[in-house]
């Protein structure tokens, strides 16, 4: 699979791109259907779109679908739980703070990564790698500087870094789960674990809800059509981040995954005619060159 070496780089920033989006969008339905509504609703509404995935990899690849062995579903349940609460977190942190604090927080996200993948997967992490991802974990630090990052208390901190390492044990979760799919390609092994992921979180938070808050599952009802395309956009993200984590070391996607700032960035100056301050511009630089370097090391 020569050709796939690089293949990791595309998917990532197609998932960077859907999952900018699905942010947005969950954000929005926060104001409605609460911050456990919201979190839910990429789940719920995403297992269709997910079994649809699925169904087009067996088309495509002409699998049968995988027989997977037990520690597979022990990843899937760490991948699942972990990003379930990263998300929560997320979402309540941006209600706490702004989002460009909380952002700068959850981007240390790499860095932490790198770390769970060396202990829990020996995900080798070379000098030049390592290098690569605090530049451009800097970089992002360096633009998403605010006062408030230092005088807004320990809370919007605590919760950033604390979904930022969530999200990274998912990474890692759903990763070791993919690579123990060895009899499956890399598209079946994470279009398959695609559903698994969705369906395991919406039943664990449905069950939740329906016990401790049963009229979130009433209200996210009510917003189906938005929350149709959260989970649209969910399951469309979650499809790429597993493609590339088939393919390439959980903290390499996840800090090339940082250009999402450069997104950001292109659409405030371009869309919205801001000006970019100095320090946006060292950030840029810094994660400019931190990515170069990572995809030069791999």
């Amino acid at each position: 699979m020569a050709h796939s070496a690089w293949l990791w780089i595309v998917f990532t920033l197609i998932a960077v791109a859907a999952q900018t989006l699905r942010n947005a969008t969950q954000r929005q339905l926060t104001a409605t259907i609460g911050t456990l509504g919201a979190t839910q609703v990429r789940f719920f509404f995403g297992v269709p779109f997910g079994l649809l995935f699925l169904f087009a990899a067996v088309v495509a690849t002409k699998e049968i679908l995988p027989s997977p062995p037990g520690i597979y579903w022990a990843w899937i349940l760490l991948g699942g739980l972990a990003q379930t609460f990263a998300t929560a977190l997320m979402l309540a942190a941006m209600n706490d703070r702004s989002f460009v604090v909380v952002y700068a927080y959850i981007k240390t996200e790499p860095v932490q990564v790198a770390l769970f993948g060396l202990v829990l997967l020996g995900d080798h992490v070379t000098l030049p790698m390592a290098v690569a991802i605090l530049i451009a974990t800097a970089g992002v630090l360096v633009m998403s500087y605010r006062p408030a990052m230092v005088s807004g208390g320990w809370k919007p901190t605590l919760l950033g870094l604390a979904s930022g390492a969530m999200f990274g044990l998912s990474a890692i979760g759903f990763r070791g789960g993919i690579l123990t799919l060895t009899d499956s390609s890399y598209v079946m092994a994470a279009s398959y674990s695609v559903v698994m992921g969705l369906a395991l979180q919406a039943v664990l938070l449905t069950v939740y809800l329906w016990l401790r808050a049963p009229g979130v599952m009433t209200s996210i009802m009510r917003e189906w059509r938005p929350s149709l395309l959260a989970g649209f956009l969910g399951a469309f993200a979650s499809l790429f981040w597993f493609l590339s984590f088939a393919l390439a070391t959980a903290a390499s996607v996840r800090t090339l995954a940082l250009v999402e700032v450069l997104f950001a960035q292109a659409i405030s100056t371009i869309g919205f005619k801001q000006r970019t301050a100095p320090r946006e511009v060292l950030g840029i630089a810094l994660i400019i060159a931190g990515v170069a370097l990572l995809i030069w090391a791999n």
